[in-house]
């Protein structure tokens, strides 16, 4: 894990394109397209040796022939011309590379390694960064910077987001656009050959320009790295992830008879939580994650509060809450008679305050009022459902109005689209959280909720450092040695509690049946074994529990 020489990737001051074409369509058109589409300020030199000019560029025929050194080079060329052209660039200078190309690791480039190999090797050699290969590319909008070959242009963000697979990121361009969400990076990290998740998450971390950062994971290769780097990260600000293959029948194969061992996707969940990156299931609910934590307050407590206009939004508001194990805060007596005084006397007398459907934005700001005195009110959620006799923009307005000097973290939901479009920017523009439906609004919530609690186990240490205890590694070690050269990538339960008792984690004792046998009773349960599986009459782990007792 290192940002040595990151700047040279996400601040480039010029850009080579190795590769780049006039044929439509092509990867080399569209990444140069893309750049000069992005508003990049600075020298955006296209390598094709056949044409003079690409999309009205003057194009140089090699990279030797650039006039200035290329801080970022985008290679687009066939596999066997990729390392000729990190030859050309190593000598040439040039300190980052986005390598496009795919294939790379199943093309022999000598006897002994493979095209990747070969391009990596270089790369260490010269201490140059690679993004890749088999990539989308990168974009930085702050700087105008589209080395990409998306479809989709984006705006500039606060937000990060770092992506395993090319196709979730043209996905989530489509998502982002139509909803006016803009990145500080969009990067996809291809086969994560050099720039892994945890480099990128360590530069990301100090940068100013990224409130929060968004991953798509699908298999981490530097761990130790990548928990590094993520712990390090998540003190400053919020880190969120989707993690692909939690039902890979691989992981879920048991290594014991009872199948009771944990999986690979239980282990990954575990190690992210310790180090403080909230984990999320869907896209959508990713970005509202993202922007929920973004604009979070200092958040202490979980007990909510909810102030709604129709009784069944608060309902169904409610049952999401109880179903992700929230808490809905009880009103103090003071509280209920506040509201009651400016309430008409049919209110829920409750939370949820129900304050009837023809309630205006002044009775919404007397209720907010109140309800955000109640020493119970931990967060408040404040819910609209559009009538014929009130205005969801006044409402919206008066809402915003009554908050502004609030400490405590409020969250709105607008139910519906086009009647309530333009409240929803009120809030967007006034920097509050908003949702379309009750059930993604209490998620936000609970996003808070949990975030607070992984920032709590990120900050735990152990009471105390055992003094007279030293972990036999040798022993784990060659346990975990015997299994490797066996053959075999996951160990058995037995194996597996004798690595732990190696460290001084207590498990159940267990024994191997076959172990405690005699050796003509072992001799007889093979020969019976292969009888009765042929008849298939009895299975034999039931036939080795019956011949033991």
């Amino acid at each position: 894990m290192s940002t040595i020489n990151l700047d040279h990737l996400f601040k480039p001051k010029s850009v080579a394109v190795i590769g780049a074409s006039n044929r439509p369509h092509s990867v080399g058109q569209v990444i140069m397209r893309n750049l000069l589409a992005g508003g990049f300020d600075g020298p955006i030199m296209p390598v094709n040796p056949r044409s003079q000019s690409i999309v009205g560029v003057l194009a140089y025929p090699d990279v030797e022939s650039l006039p200035v050194v290329p801080e970022l080079a985008v290679i687009c060329v066939p596999p066997k011309a990729v390392i000729p052209t990190m030859e050309c660039l190593s000598t040439k200078g040039c300190m980052a590379a986005i390598v496009l190309t795919a294939g790379l690791g199943a093309e022999q480039y000598d006897e002994t390694r493979s095209i990747k190999q070969a391009m990596l090797d270089i790369a260490a050699r010269n201490k140059m960064r690679l993004l890749g290969p088999n990539c989308l590319g990168l974009m930085v909008p702050g700087i105008g910077l589209n080395a990409s070959f998306s479809h989709q242009s984006i705006g500039s963000g606060k937000i990060a987001f770092v992506s395993q697979s090319g196709a979730l990121c043209t996905a989530v361009l489509d998502w982002a656009a139509a909803r006016g969400i803009g990145f500080s990076h969009f990067i996809s990290l291809g086969e994560c050959d050099d720039v892994d998740f945890g480099d990128v998450i360590d530069y990301l971390g100090s940068d100013p320009n990224t409130r929060a950062i968004m991953l798509y994971i699908e298999s981490i290769q530097e761990r130790r790295g990548f928990i590094s780097a993520a712990r390090a990260a998540s003190r400053n600000k919020p880190i969120l992830c989707i993690k692909s293959g939690r039902f890979a029948e691989g992981a879920a194969a048991a290594a014991s008879h009872t199948g009771a061992l944990a999986g690979a996707d239980d282990v990954f969940d575990a190690a992210i939580k310790r180090a403080g990156v909230l984990r999320v299931y869907t896209v959508t609910e990713m970005f509202s994650a993202a922007e929920t934590l973004s604009r979070m307050r200092p958040f202490r407590g979980d007990k909510l509060g909810i102030i709604t206009n129709g009784g069944g939004i608060g309902v169904l508001a409610v049952d999401a809450l109880i179903e992700r194990h929230g808490q809905l805060a009880k009103l103090e007596d003071s509280t209920i008679d506040a509201l009651s005084s400016v309430l008409p006397s049919t209110w829920s007398h409750a939370n949820p305050v129900d304050i009837i459907g023809d309630a205006p934005g002044e009775r919404y700001a007397k209720s907010i009022d109140a309800v955000l005195k109640d020493p119970n009110i931990d967060s408040l959620l404040v819910m609209h459902a559009p009538t014929a006799i009130t205005d969801p923009v006044e409402v919206a307005q008066g809402v915003i109005n009554a908050i502004k000097d609030s400490r405590k973290n409020i969250l709105t939901n607008w139910v519906g689209e086009a009647t309530v479009a333009k409240a929803r920017n009120l809030f967007y523009a006034a920097g509050i959280p908003t949702y379309r439906t009750p059930e993604n609004a209490v998620a936000a919530f609970q996003h808070m909720v949990n975030y607070r609690k992984l920032q709590e186990v990120l900050m735990e240490t152990p009471p105390s450092v055992p003094q007279d205890f030293t972990p036999e590694t040798d022993k784990a070690r060659q346990i975990i040695h015997t299994a490797i050269h066996s053959g075999r990538d996951m160990l058995t339960e037995p194996e597996a509690k004798a690595v732990l008792e190696c460290y001084g984690i207590n498990t159940v004792k267990t024994v191997a049946a076959n172990q405690l046998m005699t050796p003509s009773k072992r001799r007889m349960l093979s020969a019976i074994r292969l009888h009765l599986k042929s008849c298939r009459m009895i299975s034999a782990t039931n036939l080795t529990l019956a011949v033991w007792f």
